[in-house]
């Protein structure tokens, strides 16, 4: 991708040699009429970040981005025209019966020796970047005492305990009112029990429960886990108190105080940056997202990687119509028809509540110039980088192996969030084009912007610009290494994001496929 000097002339950008669109950069697009490259003219006003064609293409001819076929002309489209989603059939689905596995493993790069973190170390191996008292729940029904309690826990115990970072409530909607036995039940009780496993709770997460419910706090935590800490009460059931709500409220903060005082004895020490684990995730996408913000998120992810890290990438609808080149990248066939077979049961998924990925696309997606989910999937995958992939996680399941994994979640950014952290990251970047606050309070949130525009206009909202990859005053490679380092940064908390210092975050949001009574 070439790097314009200029930031005031009408710009565009082609990523591949094939491709017969290109992007307009210009923040406020171009009026019809415009000289673009080759003597190009538009006949169109063309919206920044939407696609201008560059040669005639015929009814039912190829649409071309990133070197693939993102869609074919339902009528003529003349050289100079705007595209935009209206005007494209979409491709159909890639088959999972014919896909290449394992035919383009890419070599191992050279190790990266030498960089590090502070962060802290768990009993069970893992490395927290945070220091926080999870209080986890077996049921919906006990969260409003739960978080009357954390309230109190902040304002009343917090400040004697400096080296706590927070306390958080693992708050949820399942537990009660669903067939607990169902197939895919599964899914949500392994999520609620690996978050309360999360690195960044330092083994002391605390249940609270009602008592009759179907999730009960068996399920949630074993014995013998070596990841939390059952020697001392780790439990309080609601149902026992006698004196109604205000014991209630005591006796949680009771039991808070006593993970407290161990928390807070707990001291950062320098750890190999390998003990990273960074889930990696698009909210309001727009075409920018595979030009700057996941290009740039792609190369550092190959920087962890040489590092010895842990990366995850996930979305299944985002990565579907593109899974041709993650199968080929997979390190052994197993991995790759592990990615199949999350494939498959997604696609059954959506079949059963009569949708495809075709639902995937937002109107905001649309707005920020992505015609379809398959010019979606082809920019999202970018993040990735460019190393080969080690493994697959299903839902819920929580991370054994280090490497580029892919963490199988829907697309939704709540739903996404919350299954990365039950496969145990530790750190989160999430780029966004059309803009989102979204934020974690499980674990610290880097968020990227695509575009220049929105950095500027959300100064207190966004950590890293990567719309200077679109004007030409920052490479993908230089802002990967930017990237890396402010990684390293957060993790350690020598830097603190947006999304923290406002204490900004969304709800921990569970994937249920089984039926609710």
């Amino acid at each position: 991708m070439t790097l314009i000097e200029h930031s005031d002339s009408p710009r565009t950008i082609r990523l591949h040699a094939r491709d017969n669109v290109a992007v307009v950069v210009n923040d406020q697009g171009v009026p019809a009429g415009t000289e673009l490259v080759d003597d190009l003219l538009t006949l169109d006003f063309v919206p920044q970040s939407h696609k201008v064609t560059l040669v005639d293409i015929p009814q039912g001819g190829e649409v071309i981005r990133y070197g693939q076929t993102i869609g074919y002309a339902l009528q003529p489209i003349a050289r100079g025209r705007w595209v935009n989603e209206d005007q494209l059939r979409m491709p159909t689905a890639p088959p999972l019966d014919s896909l290449p596995l394992s035919t383009d493993v890419p070599a191992a790069p050279a190790p990266l020796e030498g960089f590090t973190f502070e962060g802290y170390r768990n009993a069970d191996g893992t490395v927290g970047t945070r220091n926080i008292l999870g209080i986890t729940t077996t049921v919906q029904c006990v969260t409003g005492v739960l978080n009357h309690a954390v309230k109190r826990i902040r304002d009343e115990l917090l400040p004697n305990y400096p080296n706590v970072d927070d306390v958080v409530a693992l708050t949820h909607s399942y537990g009660c009112g669903v067939a607990i036995n169902a197939t895919d039940a599964y899914i949500p009780i392994r999520t609620v029990r690996n978050l309360a496993r999360n690195p960044n709770l330092g083994g002391e997460a605390l249940v609270i429960s009602l008592g009759c419910e179907k999730l009960q706090a068996g399920q949630v935590m074993h014995d013998n886990d070596p990841s939390v800490d059952l020697s001392e009460p780790w439990l309080y059931r609601l149902q026992e108190a006698s004196h109604g709500f205000t014991e209630m409220v005591e006796q949680i903060m009771a039991l808070a105080e006593t993970r407290l005082q161990k928390l807070d004895l707990r001291r950062r020490e320098t750890v190999p940056a390998s003990e990273l684990i960074l889930g990696m995730q698009c909210g309001g996408s727009d075409a920018f997202s595979g030009i700057t913000a996941n290009p740039a998120l792609g190369y550092a992810s190959d920087l962890l990687l040489r590092a010895g890290a842990t990366v995850m990438f996930s979305e299944v609808t985002e990565v579907r119509d593109a899974i041709y080149l993650l199968t080929s990248r997979a390190e052994t066939e197993e991995v790759a028809q592990a990615l199949v077979r999350e494939m498959d049961w997604y696609d059954r998924y959506l079949a059963k509540g009569e949708a495809d990925r075709s639902a995937n696309t937002t109107p905001g997606n649309k707005k920020g110039g992505l015609s379809n989910i398959v010019e979606k999937s082809l920019g999202s995958i970018v993040k990735s980088g460019s190393s080969a992939i080690n493994g697959v996680l299903g839902p819920g399941e929580r991370f054994t192996q280090k490497g580029l994994i892919f963490c199988a979640t829907p697309a939704s950014d709540f739903v996404c969030g919350t299954l990365q952290l039950a496969a145990g990251m530790n750190l989160h970047v999430f780029t966004t084009g059309r803009g989102t606050p979204y934020g974690l309070a499980m674990a610290p949130v880097v968020k990227v912007s695509t575009r220049t525009e929105l950095a500027q206009r959300w100064p207190d909202l966004i950590d890293i610009d990567a719309g200077r990859i679109a004007t030409g005053r920052a490479s993908i490679e230089e802002l990967g290494w930017e990237l890396f380092h402010y990684y390293l940064d957060v993790a350690s908390g020598k830097k603190h994001t947006w999304a923290e210092q406002h204490k900004l975050h969304n709800d921990l949001t569970l994937f249920n496929p089984a039926p609710i009574t």
